[in-house]
């Protein structure tokens, strides 16, 4: 078990020699790598097994890493936590559903949606109009080809980027509350409770299996634990709003990781459902950091900080 620490300081070490835009996009690479293994489980893993996994690496490396402190904390810290790690555990559950019925691209391109819109919603600007109807348009070219999507993985995908929305909200008041990665570290730990009766019966049997145990464990790693370390790193030498538009480009790396890992190939109207939330997600950030005359870098806004914890 202390051996845990020393694994995510020497992943720091080794990222400290790579630029932070590669590292960032390494943690994107990641990141759709652990959903496009978590998917070619599902065979043999149900979805809601392999999410109860992936969460409760996540949760143990977490919680020995960062040591959360629990005292001093009042009764409404407690619910503000409980309902960001039920957040947390929702999003993931959805996700994964939505993963078992429709390409990985087009799944986290529509969750998507969740951020984008908080985003949207908590500007003024007229310019983010735009940004909100180059994601309708992407929606749209979704809704042209409706007949070759799963109707329930599709609205799967749509809870899960409104269980984001609330993560990000939930987020920001666990951070006031809480030091550090504390309060990700106690919701993690709410997620896995949360979720442990469905991962456990659905998972039954298979989870005493240790080879599908182990790729539980990678799914973990390489969807929590390489890109929250190298994301951090990154974050420390790069101004939010270049990292905000580059989390952007998430749907793309899932729609490329799905055609190569799973042989999931979209359509042209597909492709510009992607292209467009990539549009909205990456003008917002930019249009955001602008208004806010960000040019060096510090603390990121709620949305790039979720972005970055939110894998998961």
């Amino acid at each position: 078990m202390s051996t845990s620490p020393g694994i995510s300081s020497s992943l720091r070490s080794a990222a400290e020699a790579v630029p932070p835009v590669w590292l960032v996009m390494i943690g994107i690479i990641s990141v759709q790598t652990g959903a496009g293994v978590a998917k070619n489980l599902f065979e043999s893993l149900p979805p809601a097994a392999v999410v109860w996994l992936r969460l409760l690496t996540s949760a143990v490396l977490l919680v020995l890493v960062v040591r959360p402190t629990l005292r001093a904390h009042d009764r409404g810290d407690w619910l503000v936590v409980a309902g960001y790690g039920t957040a947390l555990a929702l999003m993931n559950f959805f996700i994964y559903q939505a993963f078992a019925r429709i390409p990985l691209g087009i799944a986290v391109t529509i969750e998507y949606l969740g951020p984008l819109t908080i985003a949207v919603l908590g500007s003024r600007r007229r310019v983010d109009l735009l940004w909100a109807g180059s994601a309708g348009l992407g929606v749209a070219a979704l809704g042209l080809e409706r007949s070759t999507l799963d109707p329930l993985g599709v609205l799967f995908a749509i809870l899960a980027a409104v269980a984001w929305a609330g993560y990000i909200l939930l987020g920001a008041a666990t951070g006031q509350r809480f030091d550090g990665a504390s309060g990700l570290a106690v919701a993690s730990v709410v997620g896995v409770v949360v979720l442990a009766p469905a991962g456990i019966v659905e998972g039954g049997t298979a989870l005493m299996d240790l080879r599908l145990l182990l790729f539980g464990v990678a799914v973990g790693v390489l969807s929590s634990v390489v890109p929250y370390t190298l994301e951090l790193n990154a974050l420390r030498r790069m101004p939010p709003r270049v990292f905000g538009v580059l989390m952007s480009l998430q749907p793309a790396a899932a729609a490329l990781v799905g055609l190569v890992l799973l042989g999931e190939s979209l359509t042209v109207w597909q492709w510009l459902a992607v292209g467009c939330v990539i549009t909205a997600s990456a003008g917002s950030t930019r249009t955001s950091a602008r208004k806010d005359g960000e040019e060096h870098p510090r603390r990121a806004g709620p949305v790039e900080e979720t972005k970055r914890r939110r894998r998961r």
